[in-house]
């Protein structure tokens, strides 16, 4: 047995209030051992400072290897959801002929719907809590609502497609309202971002719970404004990510 695997043998055979005789180790290991609670892991309750050959330390204890960095998943994830919300919001606002409004469906189920919850992932795996909700569920929100135009809408009485459709979008309301309150504690693009998208969730969802036309062309409008902002978001994002000079490969234009 080597002298780290005794070490580490005697620190958990340790009870509580124990210690450990260190006289005859090396001089050149010091030693810190602290045990207090009996009812603590030995991983807790014990804490050993070694100094000795570096080569023995690193064959007998595992080191965990340092996690990779990945790249920023916010520019991607604005821009799924500035493209997905420019297009539907460009039909909402009477520019477009609704009836093309069909070209959305695909957007939204791919880039504002499924790579917009990737990016809600990524968000995870860097630990932002805001990124990851706001991605993952706008992303949630183009899917819900590409399967709700397809296979939902069309199935609803005439007298109740208006109200159904209100209340999806009052629900969706609620949830961007408290998540405007927080983006104002991030920065001011972002916080225009919400300002600009509740705005857009408001008149939509009065103007289809009222039937009113007007209100949600206004809905459409605001729409546009919040997909701009957002695309500025995705770029500034992206910009700060890039270095200034790029490294282009380096072609000969010598024949062979």
């Amino acid at each position: 047995m080597t002298a780290i695997s005794h070490f580490v043998l005697q620190v958990f055979q340790l009870g509580p209030f124990d210690s450990i005789d260190t006289c005859a180790w090396p001089r050149q290991w010091k030693l810190h051992i602290s045990v207090w609670n009996p009812e603590l892991s030995k991983e807790n309750a014990v804490t050993a400072v070694l100094r000795t050959d570096k080569s023995e330390i690193e064959s007998e204890l595992p080191i965990a290897a340092p996690a990779a960095a990945i790249a920023d998943p916010g520019p991607l994830g604005l821009a799924a959801f500035a493209l997905t919300t420019f297009l539907l919001s460009c039909f909402n606002a009477g520019l477009v002929a609704k009836s093309l409004e069909a070209i959305v469906l695909p957007v939204a189920l791919f880039y504002g719907g499924f790579v917009q919850v990737l990016a809600g992932m990524w968000e995870f795996r860097k630990a932002n809590t805001f990124g990851a909700l706001a991605f993952s569920s706008y992303g949630a929100f183009w899917l819900s609502l590409a399967a709700y135009v397809k296979f939902v809408a069309p199935g609803l009485p005439a007298n109740g497609a208006a109200s159904a459709t209100g209340l999806f979008l009052l629900s969706w309301t609620i949830f961007t309202a408290y998540m405007t309150v927080v983006a104002l504690r991030t920065n001011r693009v972002l916080a225009a971002v919400f300002i600009a998208l509740l705005a857009t969730f408001v008149f939509l969802t009065v103007g289809a719970l009222a039937g009113s036309a007007t209100i949600g062309m206004i809905g459409g409008y605001l729409g546009i404004l919040t997909a701009l902002l957002a695309w500025y978001a995705s770029f500034t994002g992206v910009a700060k990510a890039t270095p200034r000079k790029l490294v282009h490969p380096v072609v000969s234009n010598t024949g062979a």
